[in-house]
C-alpha cells in the first residue's frame, strides 16, 4: 500500500498512534487502508441488503446493483457503505471500502450509576434519513437491543450493548433506516452532556 493523502503516510510511517487522533482533529479520512492498518483484525463487516436498481433505456432496463454494508470492530467504531454497480461482488467490495472511509467512532455513556464499562448510548439521540427517523434511548444493563433487525445490527457492531429505540417513517426502505440509524450512531459525540461542562469559576465583584 503506497498512501496517497499526507494523514496516509504520517499512518504509514507509524507518526500516528491510533485513529482517535485523527477523529480529534476531525481530518477526513480518505483511504480505507487507513483503517485497516489501526483497526485491521477486529473489523467484522456484514451485508444488510443487495437490491437492484434500473435505469430505463431505449432498449429496456438496465440493471445495476445497490449493496448497503455496515462495518464494525463491536468496540466504539462503526461505518455504513452503499455502492451500486453492474455486478453484485464489486458492488460488495466498493461498499465495504466506502463504509471503512465512513467509520465514525461512537460514545458510550451509562443509564444510571456509572459502574463498570460504558455500555449504552450517553444521551437520547436522533438520526433521520428521508422519512425515517430513528431515536436511540438509553437502557438499563442487561436490556439487550430492543430494535429493529437493521439498526440492531449497526448498534452491535457499534459496541453498544443495551439500548432501547424507536423508529417512525417509512422503515421498509432500508438504506434510508440504515442510514437514519447511522445518523443517530455518529451524532453521539456531536452533544456537549453536563459531565464534559467546563467548571465555570465565578468572580467576586468588587461591591460584594
Amino acid at each position: 500500500w503506497i498512501p496517497v493523502t499526507k494523514l496516509g503516510r504520517l499512518v504509514k510511517d507509524m507518526k500516528i498512534k491510533s485513529l482517535e487522533e485523527i477523529y480529534l482533529f476531525s481530518l477526513p479520512i480518505k483511504e480505507s487502508e487507513i483503517i485497516d492498518f489501526f483497526l485491521g483484525s477486529s473489523l467484522k463487516d456484514e451485508v444488510l441488503k443487495i437490491m437492484p436498481v434500473q435505469k430505463q433505456t431505449r432498449a429496456g432496463q438496465r440493471t445495476r446493483f445497490k449493496a448497503f454494508v455496515a462495518i464494525g470492530d463491536y468496540n466504539g467504531h462503526v461505518g455504513l457503505g452503499v455502492k451500486c454497480s453492474k455486478e453484485v461482488a464489486t458492488a460488495i467490495r466498493g461498499a465495504i471500502i466506502l463504509a471503512k472511509l465512513s467509520i465514525v467512532p461512537v460514545r458510550r455513556g451509562y443509564w444510571g450509576n456509572k459502574i463498570g464499562k460504558p455500555h449504552t448510548v450517553p444521551c437520547k439521540v436522533t438520526g433521520r434519513c428521508g422519512s425515517v427517523l430513528v431515536r436511540l434511548i438509553p437502557a438499563p444493563r442487561g436490556t439487550g437491543i430492543v430494535s429493529a433487525p437493521v439498526p440492531k445490527k449497526l448498534l452491535m457492531m457499534a459496541g453498544i450493548d443495551d439500548c432501547y429505540t424507536s423508529a417512525r417513517g417509512c422503515t421498509a426502505t432500508l438504506g434510508n433506516f440504515a442510514k437514519a440509524t447511522f445518523d443517530a450512531i455518529s451524532k453521539t459525540y456531536s452533544y456537549l452532556t453536563p459531565d464534559l461542562w467546563k467548571e465555570t469559576v465565578f468572580t467576586k465583584s468588587p461591591y460584594q
